[in-house]
């Protein structure tokens, strides 16, 4: 028994083999077999066995005060291939594949037959217990649950195959093929698709489930000697969704900042630095403190701290990222705050333990092969799984509604009625689901569905459907054995009711009536009505309550109590209806998240299947996105940085270059999200962010002008933006003057092109801004959108001045556009032909004086030994001994004269 166990492991306390015993061990079989109540793996003095508790603490019974030494010979085959594997994974409890179920030794024995309750025992040289196969996933689970980390060490041959080789007579080869943790339950280890079935069975009660959100927790902290802040960063990663969330901030000694993003994103288990700082160490402590004190463990692992240093982050960052370019696929990193980074490289290597680093890879090939499944496929499958969607209700609004109890009952019965039908329906669908879809998207998606949905069924049973469809609460349960306080009420209610249905027969004697019964009028029950011709058989202390001129209509005493009575038990019973309908929505509230991951990927079912819709009705053209498109002229939208990667596009007014740019965002985010694209051909690095600064709007109640509004969008812009991000700039600095609007419009374009590098669609009127090609010929680009120019600007007949008239193309060309023709526009507005004539001349007369002056300009004439010139410098215009010779100009009043004006252009002087 445990008692006799116990005392012997006291006896044999502090037992040593020492080298000259080791000559008697094959003799000393209790010495042996002593052995094993030692602790081989803890250090001097760390406890063993005990009671229930967090990971790392534990009530001792026993302990050590020195590891024990043995040799090798002294243990058993499978007990070496156990201390070789464990040896590699000191901090796992490792559960060995025997036969048909799983053994544990050692440590990993003790410890787990305290979670799980069973028995351990002593075998050789090890404390061990086991369990059996078939019950792995609820073990698994429950160790996981309370903190621990589980590996599975599984036989990598059959005994069938075994039996026929050379090395019948060896023991089975086992290698780790398994690792688990609460953030990382995903395999059919630990998911048979079975289980959750026999959960809602009632056959499996003692299953730990996973909860509704198991993120994935790392913190990384950077300390800025200069500014003496702490800059901390986060990244949490959803292995069994693939959701990824990541933050970057400066939190103070307290760790305000800090406690609050991890409340928010509440992970089940935290990556942390071994370094990591005593304030943020405490604060990680507390939270898993109270997780424990809830009975939901939060596991924190500590990695080697050189894994959190930026540049092993990046390297690892960028070599994990580095194949996918080879499937078009694109990098995001760049655009990661460095502490996010140092967050990122640890969460690789963490993950690539479990095998679930591809979680990590940005996902948009996934939905291209589900949008290519649903248009190629010929399973009948999908066709059904677009009729079960069809005409849904607002499912997520509806268990919104739901979980913040304002949902009414006819609401609630529509969703829940619906998300048990498709339950049902996908579940009976599951063997198809597997053996015809290929997508790992689809099927992901569809498989964990009906588990999910599973907690609908049981709310639908106890509703009353005619009930729920009227909104009468007090006949809403109709099966009151889960709902004792109604079940009372309405015990009272009959009775009260028999009473006065036995009352009657009392009633038609008094009257000597022996056919009266009770009537109801204008909703008031139990009325005994008498004609007046008989109202002398009346009792004089009946009650009348109406009358009409052949009728009148009474209660007795007793009814008149009796209606009291009933009147206050229908009024209680209508409280403790809403009480417990309030309670039966908080049920429901409890699998909110649940029912909210189902909802979301129907979602996305449904998104991908009008994706493919869209495709069949339009006929658009490829899947992929942007960079050489045919048709969508997309050819600088790229993310290639030894190209070209910004446009500016002038043109006449109404001539499609907002809807162009529009048109370039939209397609990117078409095909960020899998969808084809209205092209013939293209392609395109992933975007970490699209971001505009269109249209004109003020902001009167914070006191912002239009120009305000406007200027402040393109600040916010300039400090998010990045090389991977597309930026879409419409006619910046129009809402103040010609030159001071210029001046930031050239300003801002030319900060992106040299400092932020995005992809910059840069709409203008203003000329000058056309220059930056020059400046920048490698990267910039001169486009406008293409014209007729269909009328000479002077008209023959009258010799008066009128708008040119132009045809759009809407098609996107080289070079840039000349004049903006807006008069054109005013033209088509309707604008009465006498402003039209006054704003022609005095657009050619401004454009006559601004050609004056360039000419001047260009001309570069000396006056009294000075140089006239506003455009050109010297260098540019440089004037030969011939033109030298022909002024009459002496020589070296010549130089003289461009040295003072090389001088003030600050221009390489001539010597």
């Amino acid at each position: 028994g445990a008692g006799s166990l116990s005392s012997t492991l006291e006896k044999l306390k502090g037992f040593r083999l020492g080298p000259g015993d080791a000559k008697d061990r094959n003799n000393n079989r209790q010495s042996r077999e002593a052995l094993p109540s030692l602790n081989h793996f803890n250090e001097p003095g760390e406890s063993r066995g005990g009671g229930r508790g967090p990971p790392g603490e534990s009530g001792s019974t026993l302990e050590t005060s020195a590891p024990c030494k043995i040799f090798k010979s002294a243990y058993t085959p499978l007990e070496q291939q156990y201390l070789q594997i464990k040896e590699q994974h000191k901090d796992v409890l490792l559960a060995v594949e025997c036969g048909y179920k799983y053994r544990f030794f050692g440590d990993d024995a003790e410890k787990a037959a305290k979670e799980l309750n069973i028995f351990c025992h002593l075998d050789h040289h090890f404390m061990t217990c086991s369990i059996p196969a078939h019950r792995l996933f609820v073990h698994v689970r429950r160790l996981v649950s309370l903190g621990h980390k589980v590996g599975l060490v599984k036989q990598t041959e059959t005994s069938a195959i075994k039996a026929s080789g050379a090395s019948k007579n060896s023991l089975f080869t086992r290698q780790l093929s398994a690792l688990y943790t609460k953030s990382t339950l995903i395999g059919e280890d630990v998911n048979p698709l079975h289980s959750f079935g026999d959960v809602e069975g009632g056959e499996l009660t003692d299953v730990v489930t996973d909860p509704p959100e198991s993120y994935l927790l790392c913190l990384s902290e950077t300390w800025d000697k200069n500014s003496r802040q702490l800059t901390i960063g986060l990244m949490a990663v959803q292995p069994s969704t693939g959701d990824v969330v990541f933050d970057c901030f400066v939190d103070n000694s307290s760790r305000s900042e800090l406690e609050g993003r991890v409340l928010k994103v509440n992970p089940v288990e935290i990556l942390v630095a071994s370094d990591l700082s005593d304030s943020s160490h405490r604060l990680l402590q507390s939270i898993a403190t109270a997780s424990v004190q809830a009975g939901d463990v939060v596991r924190i692992e500590k990695r080697d701290n050189t894994l959190f240093d930026f540049a092993s982050a990046m390297n690892t960052v960028n070599n994990f990222y580095s194949h996918t370019q080879e499937i078009g696929q694109s990098c995001l990193v760049a655009s990661l705050e460095s502490p996010v980074i140092c967050c990122l490289g640890p969460l690789i290597h963490y993950l690539r333990e479990f095998n679930l680093e591809k979680v990590l890879l940005q996902s948009i090939c996934e939905r291209q092969q589900a949008v290519c499944e649903i248009l190629d496929s010929d399973s009948i499958t999908l066709p059904t799984l677009k009729a079960l969607m069809s005409r849904l209700p607002d499912l997520e609004r509806g268990i919104c509604s739901i979980y913040h109890k304002k949902c009414s009952t006819q609401e609630f019965y529509l969703i829940n009625s619906n998300l048990s039908r498709l339950g049902l329906e996908l579940q009976a669908l599951l063997p198809s689901i597997q053996s015809q879809l290929s997508s790992s998207l689809l099927r992901g998606l569809l498989l964990d569905t009906p588990d999910l949905l599973a907690p609908a069924h049981n709310f639908l049973k106890v509703l009353s459907e005619k009930a729920a469809k009227s909104g009468d609460k007090m006949e809403l349960f109709y099966d009151l054995s889960v709902f004792p306080v109604l079940q009372e009420r309405r015990e009272e209610i009959q009775s009260v009711l028999a009473e006065i249905q036995d009352h009657l027969r009392e009633v038609q004697i008094t009257l000597r009536t022996p056919t009266v019964n009770y009537v109801t009028v204008s909703g008031q029950e139990f009325l005994v009505e008498v004609k007046n011709s008989m109202k002398s058989v009346v009792p004089s202390d009946w009650v009348q309550i109406s009358s009409t001129k052949a009728v009148s209509r009474y209660q007795s005493p007793y009814l008149v109590e009796k209606c009291r009575r009933l009147s206050q038990l229908k009024e209680k019973m209508l409280i403790d209806s809403k009480k417990e309908w309030t309670n039966f929505l908080n049920q429901f509230g409890e699998y909110y998240y649940t029912m909210k991951k189902a909802v979301c990927n129907l979602a996305t079912i449904d998104c991908l299947y009008s994706f493919a819709e869209v495709h069949l009705s339009t006929n658009c053209g490829t899947q992929m996105a942007l960079h050489t498109g045919k048709q969508g002229k997309l050819t600088y939208s790229n993310t290639n940085g030894d190209r070209r990667r910004t446009m500016i596009i002038t043109g006449p007014n109404m001539g499609g270059k907002s809807s162009y740019i529009r048109q370039v965002a939209l397609l990117c985010i078409m095909a960020q999200v899998g969808s084809y694209v209205p092209a013939t051909e293209a392609s395109l690095g992933i975007l970490d962010g699209i971001y505009t600064r269109m249209g004109a709007s003020e902001n009167i109640y914070k006191g912002r002008s239009t120009f305000m509004e406007e200027l402040t969008e393109t600040s916010e812009i300039v400090a998010q933006a990045s090389e991977r991000s597309l930026v879409i700039l419409d006619e910046l600095g129009r809402g103040t003057s010609t030159h001071d609007g210029t001046a930031i419009a050239y300003a801002t374009l030319e900060y992106f092109i040299r400092e932020v590098k995005s992809l910059t669609l840069f709409v203008t009127h203003y000329p000058p801004l056309c220059e930056l090609e020059k400046v920048y010929p490698r990267h910039v680009g001169n486009f406008h959108m293409a014209f007729l120019l269909n009328e000479p600007e002077f008209v023959a007949k009258d010799g008066e001045l009128k708008p040119d008239f132009i045809t759009f193309l809407y098609q996107l060309t080289e070079g840039a556009a000349g004049r903006s023709y807006g008069l054109n526009v005013a033209g088509l507005a309707d604008i009465p032909e006498d402003v039209l004539h006054i704003a022609t001349c005095k657009a050619q007369e401004l454009e006559n004086t601004i050609n004056s002056r360039r000419m001047n300009s260009d001309s570069c004439i000396f006056i009294n030994g000075l140089i006239w010139s506003v455009k050109n410098c010297f260098i540019k215009v440089m004037l030969s001994y011939t033109a030298k010779g022909a002024l009459g100009l002496d020589e070296k009043k010549y130089i003289k004269d461009q040295n003072v004006y090389c001088t003030l252009c600050n221009s390489k002087k001539i010597t």
